[in-house]
């Protein structure tokens, strides 16, 4: 029988080792080797007998292991201490039977090396077959599998709860105790009435919130409908959510439940922008639940933050929801403007801004129809010139003619003013500038085109005889209540509003509203909302849902309204309390925040910022764009083109007078040279007496004139 390698080496070795044993301490008593051994000896005889005595577990092993080294030092004490070799060569017996006895103990000292020991081969056990479950009671043996019948057994001890029998259960792979049961009413023909999450917990012995129960839909070869159900036993699932949430599992459970902030929604996919510090978290709703139906504040909730920070976006594509968390509100920074945004593209586009989700907002020069008109709504301090600036530069880089006419003066439309052909302030300034709109729809009907005939405006088209002309009118409905100008100004910007486009004549009115009881015809308003993308900034809570539906928002589109700040709310309100400080105060930072209508749903817009205070002009084209020289005389010969500024001119707003038909007939009727469209009421003349000095000084003027 072979043995191994490592036995057959210490074997030789100890028969190498005994004639040196004998001979060492005859041949020199005091020589290094006999002190090694002896001393090596003792160490392990001392070793072994403290071993022995603490009875650890392996004591016999490690004592066996060293019992060669400890007898070694034995013989060699006996050989030193006899005569020359011993009587009858006792040395040399001594170390011949050493090397014997290690020889014979080393399959035992091999065990000590317990790290290495082979395993001994053993049988193995026999395989006890298990027992099958029974058969269930309640209903005939059809084939089901043994964890199935096993779950019928323990539902049947349960008292089958509900009067329902399992139909099938199934593992969930990776968790010992989840699984899934389908029932069905132990009774043909009736419905599942009396069976709860709960009952189905007790029955298991889970907690209820580990219970999911849903409806059985038919499918093809299996019943479906009310005496049917499904349950979902997940306590394994439970505890790992509870533990170690996924993204999907915290969406579950916070937002998309059925009392969630968007009920029944599904997590597809979570995604961070690093670089623009926004977190998308995209969602989706079953076609069969309709439209999602989301719950703004309590998503800010769920998410850890305020709606009133501004931080939270929702963008709706069908059943598909995008919820933007920003880090700090894209509607509380300020991106500038720069000569590029601000460029049109190919299409007439350019960038007015930003939405809450981060896209550009764009607005056009142009559509498919004509010349784009604009509607600016913002109350005062709302941004309302800011953006008439970016539209304004716009529309120059584009190559348009733009004039400009204001109400009122200030520093913001001065400063425009110096890139526009025309600018003036005042009812009578935009009157007339209205007359000349009016007059060019006449005389660029009759231009003709580089082929020699008539189109409408196509920027697309060669040939055009004419530039895009931009008339912007500031303040627009506090002109148009003005008692000598007022009505007229109405009816030529109606008129502009509808044939404007075709001449390539695009009307930007800005105001601080667009109600028709404040003077705004409802035929001008449709004209500009269907002829433009609309821009409302900062409107009251109490107007957003009249000013939607004035702009033909539909009802289930009415955005809800901003919040008065975006800034996050500073920490440590309870320490401020404490020791007696002010609140900081609250950053009134939402001008320029709004929305921009472009198709059904108005989308939440922070327009582009132009710095006044550095200076504008490096955002408008160096050469300011004006009408052709056959449009002005054209214009002369009607009397329309002169300094705009001037008093009105004798004749301008209806003939001349004569002397005794100046003055109101006995009847009270006013004088019948006056046209209706520039007939001013009494009531109206004196009120603007009363609350305007400039259309009073017009007024008296006029009179004089006369």
């Amino acid at each position: 029988m072979s043995v191994p390698r490592s036995v057959a080496v210490e074997r030789t070795l100890y028969t190498l080792a005994a004639p040196v044993l004998a001979a060492a301490p005859n041949l020199s008593p005091d020589s290094t080797l006999n002190n090694v051994v002896q001393l090596t000896g003792g160490a392990l005889a001392v070793g072994g007998w403290m071993l022995a005595k603490k009875g650890e577990s392996g004591t016999g092993r490690k004592i066996l292991r060293g019992a060669p080294l400890a007898l070694a030092a034995a013989v060699d004490v006996v050989a030193t201490h006899t005569t020359g070799w011993g009587p009858a060569y006792l040395d040399a017996l001594l170390a011949a039977a050493w090397a014997a006895a290690c020889s014979a103990v080393l399959p035992f000292s091999r065990l000590g090396r317990s790290r290495h020991r082979p395993a001994l081969a053993t049988a193995p056990a026999p395989a006890v077959p298990q027992a099958a479950p029974a058969p269930s009671v309640a209903q005939p043996d059809d084939g089901a599998d043994d964890f199935t019948r096993q779950v019928r057994r323990l539902w049947e001890n349960r008292g089958m709860p509900g009067r329902t029998i399992v139909i099938k259960a199934e593992r969930h792979p990776g968790m010992p105790h989840d699984l899934s049961i389908l029932l069905r009413s132990a009774e043909p023909g009736r419905p599942i009435s009396a069976l709860s999450d709960a009952d189905i917990a007790a029955a298991f012995g889970v907690d209820e919130g580990d219970v999911k129960s849903e409806p059985v839909v038919r499918q093809y070869g299996r019943e479906g409908g009310p005496a049917w159900m499904q349950a979902h036993i997940t306590p394994d699932a439970t505890e790992r959510r509870r533990k170690a949430p996924t993204d999907r599992d915290w969406w579950n459970h916070r937002v998309g439940g059925e009392r969630g902030p968007i009920p029944r929604s599904e997590l597809v996919k979570k995604v961070r922008d690093p670089r623009r510090k926004v977190t998308h978290y995209i969602a989706q709703v079953p076609d069969e639940f309709g439209e999602p139906r989301v719950n703004l504040h309590a998503l800010a909730a769920a998410l850890k933050t305020k709606y009133d920070e501004g931080r939270i976006f929702i963008t709706l594509d069908g059943s598909q929801i995008l919820v933007s968390l920003w880090d700090i509100s894209p509607l509380g920074q300020v991106f500038p403007a720069t000569r590029e945004l601000l460029t049109p593209d190919e299409n007439g586009r350019w960038v007015t801004g930003f939405l809450g989700n981060g896209q550009p907002g764009r607005n056009r020069v142009y559509t498919d129809r004509g010349a784009a008109h604009g509607l600016f709504v913002a109350p005062s301090g709302g941004g309302k010139t800011q953006l008439m600036a970016l539209h304004v530069a716009a529309d120059a880089l584009f190559g348009a003619v733009v004039m400009l006419a204001t109400e009122a003066p200030d520093e913001k439309t001065a400063a425009l003013g110096r890139h526009t052909a025309r600018y003036g302030i005042g009812a009578l300034y935009m009157v007339r500038l209205l007359r000349v709109l009016d007059a060019l729809m006449d005389i660029r009907g009759e231009m003709l085109w580089g082929d020699g005939y008539l189109h409408d405006w196509d920027p697309r088209l060669p040939g055009c005889p004419y530039r895009m002309l931009s008339a912007y009118l500031d303040e627009f409905l506090s002109a148009a209540r003005s008692g000598l100008y007022g009505t007229e100004i109405m009816d030529l910007a109606e008129r502009v509003s509808v044939k404007g486009r075709k001449y390539g004549i695009g009307l930007k009115v800005a105001g601080q509203s667009i109600y028709v009881q404040d003077g705004f015809t409802q035929l001008l308003c449709e004209n500009l909302r269907e002829n433009c993308i609309p821009v409302v900034l900062k409107v009251a809570p109490k107007k957003v849902t009249d000013m939607f539906k004035a702009l033909g928002v539909a009802p289930e589109h009415i955005p809800a309204p901003l919040p008065r700040s975006f800034s996050q709310e500073e920490v440590g309100r309870i320490e401020r309390v404490m020791r007696g400080e002010p609140e900081p105060s609250a950053s009134s930072n939402t001008g320029g925040a709004g929305w921009i209508i472009e198709g059904k749903q108005p989308d939440v817009l922070r327009v582009l910022f132009m710095d006044f205070n550095g200076g504008i002009d490096e955002y408008f084209p160096d050469t300011v764009q004006t009408l052709t020289d056959h449009e002005i005389r054209e214009l002369e010969a009607r009397g329309l083109w002169f300094d705009w500024n001037e008093p009105p001119r004798p004749g301008e707003f209806g003939p001349v007078p004569d002397d005794e038909d100046d003055q109101d007939d006995e009847d009270g009727d006013a004088a019948p040279w006056q046209s209706r469209s520039t007939r001013p009421s009494t009531a109206s003349t004196r009120r603007d007496t009363v609350s305007s000095a400039r259309q009073a000084l017009e007024a008296i003027q006029a009179l004089s004139d006369a």
